[in-house]
């Protein structure tokens, strides 16, 4: 979402003759997030979110793209993704794969309160519900880990931890080194597995007043455990400033998701393992931007040290 790989209006127009959205109005880079380039386009038909997809290859984008069409049938609030005049939804610009879909309504919120945390909690449950019809497999050869294809699972977290090692403290080496020990001895044979979002974040869900919008931003979505991706979704929806969890807003989402879709008893033992693994991955990746900074127009790299905070918390049962 922050802009890495430049495109002009120029560029912008002729990629878009095949799509019969009307003309282009204006182009717009979008400054939020760290992974993909965003723009904002405006045509004399509709507004849409372009989006150049910087790290992920061509063949394994159609997984996200079908997803997003799916979950919308289904009745999630998400995107729809756009296709041209002969079907395609995906194109390359500029040498990178890229996609259009549908803006959707609403703005994120900073701080939530326990209302829009019971919306987010019963609005996941229903998308994994949905996406228990979802077909469509990843490729092969992105399938890692232990946790199904989830780019960002239990292999990354290995691979990236020593990337980040040597530049950490002692303290905080200690701290991955007991994590990634934890990791290793994590049984999750028994936990159900299905369409997970994998990074509902604040700035990922679209609300109205406490109404959802929409949720945005699907390009992490993989098969992986249900109840890791409810434990993401809490570390940065339920926390308060110190990374502690906040019992009004917790005790909302997690009672919203359970009305729609409840834990069997091996997800209640493995809650506060999975709220752990959920923190180090995001530590990981906050700790890799930080200290291997992508250039780009408005690129900027999230504080690290929060999820080192929430971590060390979800060290302690």
């Amino acid at each position: 979402m922050s802009v890495f790989t430049s495109v002009s209006i120029q560029q912008l127009q002729a990629w878009l003759h095949d799509y019969a959205i009307g003309e282009l109005v204006e182009l717009k880079g979008i400054s939020s997030g760290i992974t993909n380039t965003n723009y904002f386009v405006t045509t004399t038909q509709n507004k849409f979110v372009l989006t150049l997809f910087e790290h992920n290859e061509l063949e394994e984008l159609p997984y996200y793209i079908d997803l997003m069409s799916h979950l919308a049938t289904h009745g999630i609030p998400c995107p729809q993704p756009i296709a041209d005049k002969a079907g395609a939804s995906l194109h390359m610009l500029n040498g990178k794969p890229a996609a259009l879909i549908s803006c959707l309504t609403g703005q994120d919120v900073e701080v939530p309160n326990a209302a829009q945390c019971r919306a987010v909690g019963a609005v996941l449950a229903k998308m994994h519900l949905a996406g228990q019809s979802f077909e469509r497999q990843f490729p092969q050869h992105y399938q890692l880990g232990k946790g199904g294809h989830n780019q960002r699972g239990a292999d990354w977290r290995i691979k990236t931890a020593a990337q980040v090692m040597p530049h950490l403290s002692i303290d905080d080496q200690q701290l991955l080194k007991d994590t990634l020990a934890f990791q290793a001895t994590l049984d999750i044979t028994q936990l159900p597995m299905g369409v997970t979002h994998a990074d509902l974040f604040r700035d990922n869900v679209l609300f109205d007043g406490d109404e959802i919008g929409g949720l945005i931003d699907f390009y992490y979505a993989c098969h992986d455990v249900l109840a890791y991706d409810l434990a993401i979704t809490v570390n940065d929806w339920c926390v308060n400033a110190d990374g502690s969890l906040d019992g009004p807003r917790l005790n909302a989402m997690l009672s919203a998701y359970q009305a729609v879709r409840p834990f069997n008893q091996a997800e209640h033992e493995a809650w506060h393992s999975m709220l752990r693994i959920a923190a180090l991955r995001f530590w990981l990746s906050r700790l890799y931007d930080y200290i291997y900074p992508q250039m780009g127009e408005l690129t900027h790299a999230k504080d690290p040290n929060h999820f080192q905070r929430i971590l060390k918390l979800r060290a302690t049962p």
